[in-house]
């Protein structure tokens, strides 16, 4: 199996799009969704959270049959269902759909807080810390310290006049390169 590459913004965009052609209503959350807002760090997958309904399901699984995902009848009846958690590796890139993330209460509560990034609905970042805070996977608790720095950072410059995060990201990623 060929290694997979890390998160790009542009999959966000790909998915962001497919999601508002089909009207599916969701949230990125986890690490992606914190590089979304500015957060440098990098990532293997994108990590979602849809509004648990049936028609949303069925709108998620049609657009990621546009996308190219490979959606089997018992992956799209998991969808439509709203199971807990998801995992997509045969597509042409890596999602979890996390229909339950741990640490938040609700997809309307959590929508209802959300930042919206040059047209990306991300998970307010401190819901996406409160959902890494009670995984307690070892690997989201090396990034807590570190997301906690970031959301004070991106909490100020929510109060100020700065350029985007998205605008940011791609600064960096391109000095990268």
């Amino acid at each position: 199996m060929p290694e997979r590459s890390y998160f790009q913004l542009e999959q966000a965009r790909e998915v962001a799009n497919a999601f508002a052609r089909h009207g599916v209503e969701f949230l990125f959350i986890g690490k992606g969704g914190a590089i979304i807002l500015g957060y440098p760090a990098a990532t293997q997958d994108v990590d979602l959270f849809p509004k648990k309904s049936p028609q949303n399901g069925k709108k998620l699984v049609d657009a990621l049959n546009e996308l190219g995902f490979s959606v089997d009848k018992n992956i799209a009846e998991q969808i439509i269902s709203g199971v807990d958690f998801v995992q997509l590796k045969d597509g042409p890139f890596d999602l979890d759909l996390v229909f339950a993330p741990d640490g938040i209460e609700s997809f309307e509560v959590a929508d209802k807080r959300k930042h919206v990034v040059d047209g990306f609905p991300v998970a307010n970042i401190r819901d996406i810390i409160a959902s890494k805070r009670e995984s307690g996977r070892e690997k989201d608790m090396v990034d807590l310290p570190l997301l906690e720095d970031f959301r004070e950072e991106f909490e100020k410059s929510l109060k100020g006049e700065l350029r985007s995060a998205v605008e940011i990201a791609l600064d960096r990623t391109r000095n990268d390169l």
